[in-house]
């Protein structure tokens, strides 16, 4: 199997050292820089060629405006970012900024483990803290009452939370993506379980925080 490289984007020494040991001890991953601000980051882009981005845009020398640098310079290197956690309104940004996957700085090594290998291969991998605070609209004080088991949400799996939130019905869904109604529904039934929500507001509302949807598009299908 060919490895993961992995450039760790982080200016705090002990985080820093701690994601390359965690790297280190697993043989599908190769570490493949260390970078302590945007400025050094950028730069790389000349030299390395990662397969995985795992930044820290709190941490000294990095931003959140420096994230478009980022975007800019690897434009086909997927984001990983583990920060604390501020408000919903940071995660969105940093989402919105080009972060793929966005995990905490209290995840566990088995979900930081798993958002590599997800967020590697394309896919959006967010801490279930994370995802239930966007869904509850309660911000920071709040965060250590949600469980962080992730939630791995899939390209495809992504499609169909923007059409729904767009009003169509399953389907509509089903025509726009050539696969069967059957098979919108069962995506559907699993991303419901994934986010913890039970109807299609739920579905829309993250939609709207995750930007797939600007909070004026939507609409409610009542066909679906």
């Amino acid at each position: 199997m060919t490895k993961i490289k992995v450039t760790i984007a982080d200016s705090h020494f002990l985080s820093r050292k701690g994601l390359a040991v965690l790297l280190n001890s697993n043989t599908d991953f190769a570490l493949l820089a260390e970078a302590l601000s945007t400025s050094d980051l950028v730069n790389q882009s000349k030299f390395y060629k990662p397969d995985l981005i795992v930044i820290n845009y709190f941490s000294e020398n990095f931003s959140l405006e420096g994230l478009s640098q980022v975007v800019k310079k690897y434009p086909s290197t997927p984001i990983l970012a583990i920060t604390e956690f501020k408000s919903n309104e940071i995660i969105a940004k940093a989402m919105s900024s080009g972060v793929k996957s966005h995990l905490l700085t209290d995840c566990d090594h088995d979900e930081i483990v798993e958002a590599i290998y997800k967020t590697a291969k394309g896919e959006q991998f967010m801490c279930g803290k994370i995802v239930s605070a966007v869904l509850d609209e309660k911000g920071p004080a709040a965060i250590s009452t949600y469980n962080c088991a992730g939630v791995n949400i899939s390209e495809r799996e992504m499609e169909i939370i923007k059409y729904i939130a767009e009003g169509l019905s399953n389907k509509e869904v089903a025509d726009k993506l050539f696969i069967s109604t059957h098979t919108v529904t069962t995506h559907r039934k699993n991303i419901m379980a994934k986010l913890g929500v039970n109807n299609t507001a739920g579905l829309v509302l993250f939609a709207v925080r995750e930007n797939l949807i600007s909070p004026n598009h939507f609409l409610f299908s009542a066909a679906s």
